[in-house]
């Protein structure tokens, strides 16, 4: 399966005249971490001594029933100005299982592997961890959550000469999703004044026991020539958790929920009539893409939208945004088409 899912990256890469010596960043999502040995072998085989900044986590399932590994890769073409600089950052790195890159500098942005509390190879740095001896001695994803962004995020930017104030982009997965509201107000004490978009994902577990967070960062160089900019969208305030950063042709918005104004899930009014009925289903599809196009601006003045997650309680989507106006128009109609099949399910059977 890893080979199959590889191969697979490398033909279409080539399709865009690049390969995997120009990935940039690489997650791994696995319902079962059995897998992870098997997949480590055919990657290392795949990518030999460059493996780029990765992410790694243990999912509840993949959309395919059977399958035990989804993988995710962002690339660049080959050309002038699209080189990939490797950062070592002295306390940032990897498991020597694993072996990927810390972080990588390409064009104007930083990419950060998935950082853990951990030292390779050794489980949890204490400084993150509540002591087992302690009866009240701080809160475990509160620990785990400052020691990433000061020992962890912190070194790789500086390193890759960039900081905090340039991230633009992070995807944050969690083990317990009880935890979300202290990982926020620690991460909103740092990013408060310099907004970052935000995703976060709800995880089943990690490479390392004990650990309860990973963190992966795309950032601005010092030096880049595109700007940070935040775009003010038509987005309720509880359908995300961090706003929508644009960094010059890119779009780079934070996770969106399917949820409108005051809270409401839509569709839920529908459900509350006929239980039978999947107006839910079709709903929060129609108002998460009503979010994202709001992100993304007028059609003339649309950016490339980079991916953008939808995760909700009932549903999860993920939609691929291209910036050719062709495959937008298919997205469009796959999404139409799927409302129509629903909508017709919901009528009522004629009268005899």
């Amino acid at each position: 399966e890893g080979d199959f899912i590889l191969q697979r990256m490398q033909r279409i890469l080539r399709e865009f005249g690049s390969d995997l010596a120009h990935a940039v960043r690489l997650d791994q999502y696995y319902p079962n971490p059995e897998a992870v040995a098997a997949y480590h072998l055919a990657r290392h085989a795949a990518f030999a001594d460059y493996i780029p900044p990765s992410t790694s986590v243990v999912l509840e399932r993949c959309f395919a029933a059977e399958t035990t590994i989804s993988t995710s890769l962002i690339a660049v073409t080959s050309g002038a100005g699209h080189e990939i600089r490797k950062i070592h950052p002295p306390g940032v790195a990897s498991a020597p299982t694993s072996g990927f890159v810390p972080a990588v500098v390409c064009d104007d942005f930083v990419f950060v592997a998935g950082q853990m509390a951990h030292n390779p190879g050794q489980g949890l740095d204490p400084r993150a961890h509540v002591p087992e001896h302690s009866a009240w001695a701080g809160i475990e994803i509160r620990k785990q959550t400052e020691f990433l962004i000061e020992h962890k995020l912190k070194p790789a930017l500086e390193a890759a000469g960039s900081s905090l104030e340039r991230s633009v982009k992070a995807q944050v997965y969690l083990a317990r999703i009880e935890d979300l509201p202290d990982f926020l107000d620690v991460w909103n004490g740092y990013y408060a004044k310099i907004p970052c978009a935000l995703t976060v994902v709800p995880t089943k577990s990690f490479a390392t026991i004990g650990g309860i967070i990973e963190i992966n960062l795309i950032a601005l160089t010092n030096g880049a020539r595109r700007e940070k900019e935040i775009i003010a969208g038509e987005v309720p305030d509880m359908a995300t958790f961090g706003p929508c950063i644009r960094a010059g042709e890119f779009l780079l918005p934070s996770g969106l929920m399917a949820i409108a104004r005051m809270g409401i899930l839509p569709g839920n009014r529908c459900r509350r009539v006929s239980r039978g009925c999947r107006m839910p289903v079709m709903c929060k599809p129609q108002r998460f893409t009503s979010m994202r196009r709001h992100c993304a601006g007028r059609p003339e003045r649309r950016w490339r939208i980079s991916c953008a997650h939808s995760i909700s309680c009932r549903m999860s989507l993920r939609l691929p945004v291209s910036r050719w106006p062709g495959r937008r128009s298919l997205a469009r109609s796959r999404i139409r088409l799927c409302v129509s099949r629903r909508r017709r399910r919901c009528r009522p059977p004629a009268p005899p």
